[in-house]
């Protein structure tokens, strides 16, 4: 579906619609493991054009979803967009690293430099500049009001974001890390693209999320010491899925703890089963008025899958994974 829009969005009106294909075609760019990166080049001299135009900064309490993918990011942030008020960017990366390089940590940009948590010493004058600028004209295209940008890898980004945007939002979705972890297992199978000099799949463009996930995290922590030997440029994917997963539930529950005004953690498993209160309970962090269009929408595409059963994983794999199931409040 180009930009997630099927037959039941349609519904939500033509003004829904065109913002939503603004938002894909000019703003987001498209990342390593889909079509049409030769429009590229288009996108990202249109947002550097946008970059140097003096904008009054009029983005006011963004949004931004975090979390791990395959996790209901996307789904609520395509429940926000349909709301009047919002303008909703789907991991727009492109923007990301032309406000910051360093964002670029799956080597759709860059070959490298890429840095996977970034701090409030991190951000620039020049980058905060950017940043408003470019959002700000982007709501001034779409004629929106509020910002919704899904970007899961933020959540080791929120010192930074609260810098830059210090009246920030921060939606942190959490699911069951079975569910999880084999979604991004079967993902990253079925949709890597092998090309003749490279592989373009969950793990970035030949391993380079992996690479810098390894190195800047994994390694790094004294937390991980135990499953060091499983770690390597080998490892299988549901492992790299487990660790994953470990990291960013680690990460957002850290960062929650630290921000409890700017951070709100809200399960993915609750939004399904009962959707008009836990997206009332989101629109009153967000400070975000209530829209109808929302809530039927939710009511539309939210559904209950079966349950994965926990995978097979080495014992001392295992006990951390069972560790951050019990913190996040799963059986």
């Amino acid at each position: 579906m180009v930009a997630q829009i099927d037959n039941t969005y349609k519904e939500y009106g033509i003004g829904k619609l065109l913002r939503r294909l603004v938002s894909y075609s000019m703003f987001e760019g498209r990342p390593h493991t889909t079509k049409g990166q030769w429009f590229n080049p288009v996108v990202r001299g249109f947002i550097s054009t946008l970059k140097i135009i003096p904008q009054k900064n009029s983005t006011i309490k963004p949004v931004f979803i975090v979390g791990m993918g395959r996790s209901g990011t996307t789904i609520l942030g395509l429940l926000l967009s349909v709301h009047k008020d919002v303008g909703f960017l789907n991991e727009p990366k492109a923007i990301w690293e032309i406000i910051d390089s360093r964002h670029d940590i799956s080597g759709d940009y860059i070959a490298d430099g890429g840095i996977y948590r970034l701090n409030e010493k991190d951000v620039s004058n020049i980058a905060t500049r950017s940043a408003e600028r470019i959002f700000s004209s982007y709501l001034k295209i779409i004629r929106g009001t509020r910002l919704v940008d899904k970007y899961p890898e933020l959540v080791f980004r929120v010192d930074y974001l609260l810098k830059m945007f210090p009246d920030a939002k921060i939606v942190f979705i959490t699911r069951n890390g079975s569910d999880a972890v084999h979604s991004v297992n079967s993902w990253s199978k079925h949709n890597g693209i092998a090309k003749k000099d490279s592989i373009e799949d969950w793990w970035g463009r030949d391993n380079i999320k992996w690479d810098y996930l390894t190195k800047q995290i994994l390694l790094c922590d004294e937390y991980y010491k135990d499953v060091v030997s499983l770690i390597s440029s080998e490892t299988d994917h549901l492992t790299r899925a487990i660790l994953e997963w470990i990291v960013t539930m680690r990460e957002g529950m850290l960062q929650q703890e630290k921000y409890p005004r700017s951070m709100y953690k809200i399960a993915y498993e609750d939004l399904v089963a009962n959707s008009d209160e836990e997206l009332k309970n989101l629109f009153d962090f967000c400070e975000l008025e209530l829209d109808e269009n929302v809530f039927s929408y939710a009511r539309e595409k939210l559904y209950k899958m079966e349950s994965k059963k926990k995978p097979n994983m080495e014992p001392m794999l295992e006990k951390i994974f069972d560790e951050t199931m019990e913190k996040l409040g799963y059986e």
